[in-house]
């Protein structure tokens, strides 16, 4: 677990069953988790999106007497400066951006511990097929990702498409020899992807999911699970942190496979061959 302040806040909630609201408020809190101690429980509430007895009981549920006696416990183990902001105001648009460069930094943070990718790449490599799941808001990250690991992994399937057909194929991919399924899950999150994943735990395959939080409804059917935040301060969330944590999961994967240099080169050599590209 990274010793960053957001770290050192998933470590707090984690060994606790929270609600969906209480795991709102805990995925709120990791990602302003350099204010959170600065703030009161009215504006909590505001940020997440709940009500102010909502906050409390959520405190409560920590084992904390209500959330003065949280916000002290945080200023003492997740102390940081409150930043100004630097050049005045920011309009809508250069929040976002803000919002999201903040994440990013979440992600470079939790990184610190390469552990947890460096186990999914080892899982990803090994699996013959790799299934790639996601669905709705998820389906580009997926789709992405599984097109560059075509070029490394000798078998890549994608799985963006829903409904009765979606258990079919994760049949398949078992059949044919799967043993692990990367997800790629964001908020809102679909129901069928919450049910897919409990059938394919079921089915023998481990579970990797990227994810918005360690709270997200997907948790629960994951063996091993990455947070990379995402931005809400659009109308659509922005997902930037998302899709480099699936690029780092290439380059962790790729590590592992012994000829991902070779079929690199042997597509480079046919692209040029074939004037592919322009550049």
């Amino acid at each position: 677990m990274s010793d960053s302040p957001a770290g050192r806040l998933q470590a707090l909630f984690e060994g606790h069953r929270l609600t969906p609201t209480q795991r709102r408020i805990a995925h709120c809190m990791v990602r302003r988790a350099g204010d959170v101690p600065f703030l009161s429980s009215v504006e909590l509430a505001e940020l997440a999106g709940v009500s102010q007895p909502s906050v409390t009981r959520f405190a409560v549920a920590l084992g904390f007497d209500g959330y003065p006696a949280l916000r002290r416990h945080l200023r003492e183990v997740a102390p940081a400066e409150k930043t100004a902001a630097d050049g005045g105001e920011h309009n809508e648009y250069q929040q976002a951006v803000l919002a999201e460069i903040e994440n990013l930094r979440h992600l470079a943070a939790l990184l610190a511990d390469p552990a947890p990718v460096e186990q999914a790449g080892r899982l990803l490599a090994a699996s013959r097929p790799l299934p790639v799941l996601g669905l709705r808001a998820a389906s580009s990250q997926a789709r992405g990702f599984a097109y560059f690991a075509a070029k490394v992994h000798p078998d890549v399937r994608l799985l963006d498409e829903g409904g009765s057909m979606l258990t079919d194929r994760i049949d398949a991919v078992v059949r044919a020899g799967a043993t692990a399924l990367l997800c790629f899950a964001l908020p809102r999150h679909p129901r069928e992807v919450v049910e897919a994943l409990e059938y394919a735990r079921a089915a023998g395959l481990t579970v990797v999911t990227v994810a918005e939080s360690a709270f997200a409804p997907v948790a629960a059917h994951s063996d091993l699970l990455i947070p990379a935040a995402v931005g809400t301060g659009l109308a659509f969330d922005t997902a930037c942190a998302p899709m480099l944590l699936g690029r780092v999961l290439l380059e962790a994967m790729a590590d592992e496979l012994p000829d991902a240099q070779a079929r690199l080169e042997e597509f480079d050599t046919k692209a040029a061959a074939r004037g592919l590209f322009v550049d």
